[in-house]
């Protein structure tokens, strides 16, 4: 098949449409018409094979996951997603792949309702980027730089299912829980492949949090990306952290605290809000599918430390992920 058969096809199966896209497909740029009295929120993200995902992921998964990563970055943000362009990499002109790949990316694109607008397809190693565009009220968007000593640390669902997924796929293990429950497995793996954005809890936040980020790198690296930001530090109380039912019956309680802390892939929110706010987050979650746990709070001592619950300073092996590490 040919470029322009491709892009047909992803055309023809993520054409949402918008009142707010004068222009999308087809021309040499998309003309489009913010909403007034909008911010503009914007990033990208570039997925490459066995580096963001397995090379055996199915291509249902990877378009899901793909928009997922750049729609948790617009739900740190507060914002409303709108639109995204695609530039699909592909080792050769694959129709059922890019069909395949264009229904689970449109599967979540249809739930937000969310416009593609352009983007580029290219031969070359499996990877995907995307950039996506929403929309915040003017001076309420969330930021890392807000955070304040004294504030509680919050964050969204449950930490450590895909960082133990992925494991699980290396054949690393799980210690010595029960590894091979099938249900627990499919859980988990679900997790790692098909990500929530917390669209919803972002927008919930607005007025309420001082301080957010998305989990995509580990618990401590993100929330210590937070603290570098507003020159402070924190403090998590280990027996906090909320752990799903699934990993827990799959994994050994210590591994479970480890994958929780810095494993990554979460894509829930991490949040900080201050004391007299911190009953409205309660509130603002009560009408939401989605829980939300305390798990700390924002100390003047820079750094992120984590204690158990006799106050004993915990360590966990790795800290976060990080690209070009040793």
């Amino acid at each position: 098949m040919s470029e322009f058969d491709l892009i047909q096809i992803i055309r023809q199966r993520i054409g949402h449409s918008r009142g707010d896209v004068v222009f999308g497909i087809g021309d040499d740029a998309a003309l489009l018409e913010p909403p007034l009295g909008r911010q503009l929120a914007a990033c990208t993200d570039t997925l490459v094979a066995d580096v963001h995902f397995p090379h055996d992921a199915t291509p249902e998964d990877i378009g899901w996951k793909s928009l997922a990563v750049n729609l948790s970055d617009l739900a740190a943000m507060g914002a409303q997603p709108a639109w995204v362009l695609l530039s699909l990499t592909l080792p050769e002109a694959d129709e059922r792949f890019v069909e395949r790949f264009a229904e689970g990316f449109a599967e979540l694109a249809s739930k937000h309702e969310i416009a593609l607008i352009g983007g580029d397809t290219t031969q070359g190693p499996l990877s995907v980027t995307v950039s996506a565009f929403g929309f915040v009220p003017q001076g309420q968007a969330l930021l890392r730089s807000g955070a304040r000593a004294g504030d509680a640390v919050f964050v969204t669902g449950t930490l450590g299912d895909a960082a133990a997924a992925l494991s699980l796929l290396r054949g690393s293990g799980l210690g010595t829980r029960d590894s091979s429950n099938e249900q627990a497995r499919s859980e988990l793996l679900q997790r790692l492949h098909r990500p929530d954005p917390r669209i919803f809890s972002g927008r919930a936040l607005r007025g309420i949090a001082n301080a957010c980020i998305d989990v995509s790198d580990g618990l401590l690296a993100d929330l210590g990306h937070i603290c570098w930001a507003s020159n402070v530090g924190a403090e998590i109380e280990a027996d906090s952290l909320p752990i799903s039912q699934s990993l827990r019956q799959a994994s050994a309680p210590e591994l479970c605290r480890d994958f929780a802390l810095s494993g990554g892939d979460d894509y829930e929110l991490c949040f900080t809000v201050s004391e007299e706010n911190a009953q409205r987050v309660a509130e603002a979650f009560s009408q939401l599918d989605c829980g939300v746990t305390r798990i700390g709070r924002i100390v003047a001592e820079p750094g992120v430390r984590v204690q158990d619950a006799n106050g004993n300073v915990v360590e966990p092996p790795r800290r976060g992920w990080q690209h070009f590490a040793p």
